[in-house]
């Protein structure tokens, strides 16, 4: 069986991958005779075949149907590569592939909720979407004057996963009015306030050191920390403990988290104290304010049915009405 090698270009090249896996897949070529990788992975493997014959694909079939999968399958790879996995590409393929065989395989591949490739392709989609949600928690901005004058915001982020430039559009609609740059050690992306631009990894020291806004930060965060409410194991799984070196908050919890008891018993033996203002409760609706004018009534519809004009009512017949809230018989 010949064995083929695709190399692509990048870690979430998902249009080279497609491309690649249409071709094999309409050249009749099954999953186990598939290497995947990509540029920088072959880098860094020093038994990485050489550039020229690192690409073998095969040509498609002149008879080859042409292929059709699920729209939501499509969506599920495209979140899928974002994965940090370097089998993503081949579980990828081994699905699409068992999709074009028919049969009990292609729906086992579509619908089965127990398919084992399913399954594996949705743990990792959920740990990819996770770390998306994660980044927008707790990516932290520092303001940079720039030579210009101008002010950037930047921020340093450790992703688990490659979803530095697909999670950049989040940011864009949240600070559009803001210039802004977010370094990972995979990508970088910077919004100028009309365009994004994505450049290579940074390293944490390319990041701008902590300033006084930090420090006013911190100020505000130990006055608003409840220790009644502290739950340090729930804390720990919605804030793993992975990102607190890059949040400047977390070089405070240890310290108000020893100290959370004692003060939360302090709260507890403390005196009730009396409110220094208290706010009068507005009049019922139903009765008029003190001092002012009854207001008169709508006049009474006519009846289903009845003809003329409405007849009308006299002041001196409303005003007690309206006072006792009750309608005049």
């Amino acid at each position: 069986m010949q064995r083929h090698t695709i190399t692509l270009d990048h870690p979430t090249d998902w249009q080279g991958f497609r491309t690649a896996a249409r071709a094999l897949v309409q050249a009749n070529v099954p999953p186990q005779a598939v290497d995947w990788g990509c540029k920088a992975d072959a880098a860094e493997d020093l038994f990485a075949p050489e550039p020229a014959a690192s690409d073998t694909r095969p040509s498609p079939a002149p008879d080859a149907p042409p292929l059709r999968v699920p729209p939501d399958f499509v969506h599920l790879c495209e979140q899928l590569i974002l994965h940090r996995d370097p089998g993503r590409f081949a579980l990828m393929y081994r699905l699409l592939w068992r999709m074009a065989q028919g049969g009990n395989e292609a729906d086992s591949a579509r619908h089965d909720p127990l398919d084992a490739d399913r399954m594996l392709a949705h743990h990792m989609v959920r740990s990819v979407r996770r770390d998306i949600h994660k980044m927008h928690a707790f990516v932290r901005f520092r303001p940079v004057v720039e030579p210009g004058g101008e002010t950037l915001h930047m921020a340093w982020f450790e992703p688990d996963h490659y979803i530095t430039v697909a999670n950049a559009g989040f940011f864009i609609r949240r600070f559009t009015q803001m210039r802004w740059a977010i370094l990972t050690p995979d990508a970088s992306v910077r919004w100028d306030g009309q365009q994004l631009h994505t450049g290579p990894g940074a390293q944490r020291s390319d990041a701008p050191p902590p300033d006084a806004g930090e420090a006013l930060w911190l100020t505000y965060y130990r006055h608003i920390f409840n220790p009644a409410r502290l739950k340090l194991t729930m804390m720990k799984k919605e804030m793993p403990t992975r990102y607190w070196h890059n949040l400047p908050e977390a070089a405070l919890i240890t310290e108000l988290a020893q100290t959370a008891h004692e003060r939360s018993a302090k709260m507890v033996e403390a005196e009730a104290t009396v409110p220094r203002r208290r706010i009068a409760a507005p009049p019922p609706r139903s009765q008029p304010a003190a001092g002012a004018a009854p207001l008169p009534p709508a006049p009474p519809r006519a009846s289903p049915g009845t003809e003329g004009p409405t007849p009308a009512v006299s002041t001196a017949t409303a005003a007690p009405a309206a006072a006792t809230g009750r309608a005049t018989p």
